[in-house]
């Protein structure tokens, strides 16, 4: 009777601790949020083997609760907007967390990604239902963590109507940070594959809006002609972070 008695205080242990360690424990300031909004790249497309399927140390999702749990492919689960749970694959959201943490040591990351395949840019615009829960969610993880940017991909859906992109993606990270209560809230657009009228656009925020950036994707490759394949993705992820911390520097 003792053996067992200890046997299940074992389990019980175990369980309350493993449940521990799968929330965010630490305080508001350390725990660094980010949005991540779009259309497919960012929801994830791109496959993952065992080896990228697991929990991803220090990082947390906001949940379907708008709690935090530790974090693990696919990121866009929670999005209240996205397609099908099994069209989500990896997004540039895992090489971002991956380089973020191995550059910030006492911190922690959360997530909020909230992306849709296949959509425009006008449907994220102020006052649209895209546009309405990424401030709902990122307001929520504001409660908890200290938001630090936002990760913008998106641009697929407009290749052959590109007319006025910048303009609205300008309007957008305006009105994003009003609605946040960030001022100066950095803001990086990711490039798409061989759409040289979205990319140039893109690549001329920084020159429109202060505190923005922008990642390239020369050099990146498609699993097929609008998604970035899985090496290439993890790379894109790794361009966000570094152009991140350049920006949070000042922030």
């Amino acid at each position: 009777m003792k053996h067992l008695i200890l046997s299940l205080f074992g389990i019980i242990f175990l369980v309350v601790f493993a449940s521990a360690e799968e929330k965010y424990q630490g305080s508001k300031s350390d725990l660094h949020v980010y949005l991540l909004i779009g259309q497919s790249n960012m929801a994830g497309r791109a496959a993952y083997d065992e080896a990228d399927a697991g929990p991803i140390d220090r990082c947390y999702l906001l949940n379907g609760e708008d709690t935090w749990e530790l974090s693990k492919n696919p990121l866009n689960r929670y999005s209240t907007i996205r397609k099908g749970l099994g069209m989500q694959k990896m997004n540039p959201g895992y090489g971002f967390v991956h380089t973020m943490l191995k550059k910030q040591s006492g911190v922690s990351i959360g997530l909020v990604v909230n992306a849709k395949g296949g959509t425009k840019i006008e449907q994220w615009g102020p006052g649209t239902k895209f546009y309405k829960e990424a401030i709902r969610r990122a307001k929520a993880a504001q409660k908890s963590g200290t938001l630090k940017g936002v990760l913008w991909h998106q641009g697929e859906s407009n290749h052959g109507n590109a007319d006025g992109y910048l303009e609205k993606l300008s309007a957008l990270v305006n009105a994003l940070r009003k609605d946040l209560g960030c001022p100066e809230l950095p803001f990086i657009a990711g490039q798409v594959i061989k759409s040289p009228t979205i990319n140039q656009q893109i690549a001329q925020l920084p020159e429109k809006v202060d505190r923005t950036a922008f990642v390239s994707s020369a050099g990146l490759k498609g699993k097929d002609r609008w998604h970035f394949d899985t090496p290439s993705m993890k790379e894109l992820g790794k361009r966000y972070a570094e152009a991140m911390l350049k920006l949070n520097k000042s922030f």
